[in-house]
């Protein structure tokens, strides 16, 4: 007895089999357990894949997604206009309150002004976990009503890109990553001819931080109390 592949299988569970065709592999079917077996499979298959096109994937899903697992830019020119960026704000140099030998700062905000655009972050590592979350927001301060919306927002470590997402319709974005060296954050301007690099700092794990306000705050040899 002539047996069927997995193509016939596929191509009868998605009705692409001719007439004709089609009754002679299910006359098969009706005397071969075997292939009967097969055919279950594929037509039980099919129907989840159904299924899952007609479903809608929330936008909070897509995002946290796109962000585990890495993707490669596709699509965009590769040399595009890299637009100078210069920090305006960084919480890291800001002086430390009038008192204080020193502060931890676990989170870090910037920000950037690249040509008629700013971008402001807010980075901080999450608690328990090796994960960094990042919120952020890019508007243009010389024209404020242009819309923002649907810019290609993705880290690089490399030439690898390591998370990516896409500004809302208030120009937000939100990420989450894993910490490593050398990472820069791009935005695509202008179908991709334009790009904005901002390098990111690495932070301290917040449980190191933990760790080290604990041992600050020990009384010092003598009854001394730290300021």
């Amino acid at each position: 007895m002539t047996h069927y592949g997995i193509a016939h299988w596929v191509d009868l569970s998605r009705g692409l089999i001719p007439p004709g065709r089609r009754d002679e592999i299910e006359d098969h079917l009706s005397a071969c357990t075997d292939c009967q077996a097969a055919f279950d499979f594929y037509a039980k298959l099919t129907r989840v894949f159904r299924r899952m096109v007609e479903s809608v994937v929330p936008e909070d899903a897509l995002r946290r997604a796109r962000s585990v697992f890495p993707a490669q830019a596709a699509d965009r020119p590769k040399r595009p206009f890299r637009i100078p960026a210069a920090l305006v704000y960084d919480s890291f140099l800001v002086p430390a309150p009038a008192g204080l030998r020193s502060s931890w700062q676990a989170g870090w905000q910037a920000l950037f002004r690249a040509g008629d655009c700013s971008v402001d972050l807010r980075v901080e590592p999450e608690l328990r976990s090796a994960k960094t979350s990042m919120v952020g927001q890019i508007s243009n301060h010389l024209t404020p009503a242009m819309p923002m919306s649907d810019l290609p927002v993705y880290l690089k470590a490399g030439q690898q890109v390591v998370a990516e997402t896409r500004s809302n319709r208030f120009g937000e974005f939100q990420m989450e990553y894993r910490q490593q060296n050398r990472l820069q954050l791009c935005i695509d301007l202008d179908g991709g001819a334009k790009c904005i690099q901002l390098p990111l700092k690495k932070l301290a794990d917040k449980r190191s931080v933990g760790a080290r306000s604990k041992l600050a705050a020990k009384p010092k040899p003598g009854g001394e109390k730290p300021v």
